[in-house]
C-alpha cells in the first residue's frame, strides 16, 4: 500500500495539474489520524502531539516540488499572523529525498513548519495524501476542515476553516 501512495504522489508531482481543495485526500470530516515519522534529525516522533490540541495545518512537501515552493511565501504569511494560535507541521516525503536534503531546504528556505521525514510513508498512508504540496487542515477538536493541493489554495482561508471563523 505504502508503495502505491508513493507511485501516486511522485504521479501526481509528475502531472503538475493542481487540484481543487477538497478534490482527494482523506475526507473532510473524518478524525485526522496519528501517524509515526521522524524529526528531520532522524528522532522518532509522531502526529499525535498536533491533533485535537489546537488548529492545525500540515503540508506535505518536498524540496522538489515546484507547487510547495509557491505556497511558502502564503504560508509564511500566514504562519506570522495565526502562528499563536494554528500549529504548523511539514511532512517531508521520503520520494527523492533524503531526511537531511529535506532539513537543508527547511533551514535554507526558512520554513515556517515544524517539520518531519515521513520516511515509510505512514502519514502520507494516513491522510491518503494524493501528492506534494497537499494541505490538511484540523481544528482544535482533531476533525479535518480543509483539504487541498496544488499552488493555487488560499492558505489563510484555510487556516481560518481550522480556527472556526
Amino acid at each position: 500500500m505504502i508503495r502505491i501512495v508513493r507511485s501516486l504522489i511522485a504521479l501526481a508531482a509528475l502531472v503538475a495539474v493542481p487540484l481543487a481543495a477538497q478534490d482527494s485526500g482523506i475526507a473532510v470530516g473524518a478524525k485526522a489520524p496519528n501517524a509515526k515519522l521522524t524529526t528531520l534529525d532522524g528522532k522518532p516522533a509522531d502526529l499525535a502531539p498536533f491533533v485535537g490540541k489546537r488548529p492545525t495545518l500540515m503540508l506535505f512537501w518536498a524540496a522538489w516540488c515546484s507547487n510547495c515552493k509557491k505556497l511558502e511565501p502564503q504560508l509564511t504569511a500566514a504562519a506570522k499572523k495565526y502562528g499563536a494560535q494554528v500549529a504548523f507541521v511539514g511532512v517531508a516525503v521520503a520520494i527523492n529525498q533524503s531526511a537531511a536534503l529535506a532539513r537543508a531546504y527547511a533551514a535554507k528556505h526558512q520554513l515556517p513548519l515544524t517539520s518531519f521525514y515521513d520516511g515509510d510513508g505512514a502519514a502520507a498512508e494516513a491522510y491518503d495524501a494524493p501528492a506534494t504540496s497537499y494541505i490538511v487542515v484540523i481544528d482544535k477538536t482533531g476533525k479535518v476542515v480543509y483539504t487541498g493541493v496544488g499552488a493555487d489554495q488560499d492558505i489563510e482561508a484555510a487556516v481560518k476553516k481550522g480556527l472556526g471563523s
